[in-house]
C-alpha cells in the first residue's frame, strides 16, 4: 500500500493507520505481539511470491475502515477473549484518533507464545 487512504476529508498514509492499529493491539492484555502470519500456507505463498506477509492490513470503503491483523497470544490467555478485546481496542483507537467509522476488525491468531 503506497497510496494514501482517504477517510472522509482526511488523507492518511497507510503507515499511520497501521501504527494506530499495532499500538492499540499491543496494549491488550494477552497479546504477545503483532506479527506476520507464518503458517505453512503462508510460507508456501512466500516461496512462490517472494513477498513477506503483512501483519496489519487497512482499507477503506465508503468512509469506513476495515482492518485485518495477525497476532501472537500469550500462553494461558483465552484466545476468544483476547481477540474480542483486540477488536474493541482497535476500533476505539481508530474512532478516537481518526474519527472514522470501523466496518470490521478481523483478528487472526497465528501463534501462541510460551514464556519460560
Amino acid at each position: 500500500m503506497s497510496d494514501e487512504i482517504q477517510v472522509g476529508d482526511l488523507s492518511l498514509a497507510p503507515g499511520v493507520l497501521e501504527t494506530i492499529v499495532t499500538l492499540a493491539a499491543r496494549e491488550v492484555e494477552g497479546v504477545a505481539q503483532v506479527c506476520g502470519s507464518q503458517g505453512l500456507a503462508q510460507l508456501a505463498q512466500k516461496a512462490v511470491n517472494k513477498q513477506a506477509a503483512r501483519s496489519v492490513s487497512v482499507s477503506t470503503e465508503q468512509d469506513a475502515v476495515t482492518v485485518a491483523l495477525h497476532i501472537e497470544v500469550e500462553y494461558g490467555s483465552s484466545l476468544k477473549v483476547v481477540a474480542r478485546n483486540v477488536q474493541a481496542a482497535v476500533a476505539e483507537a481508530i474512532r478516537h484518533q481518526v474519527g472514522a467509522d470501523v466496518a470490521a476488525v478481523d483478528v487472526f491468531v497465528d501463534a501462541i507464545q510460551f514464556t519460560g
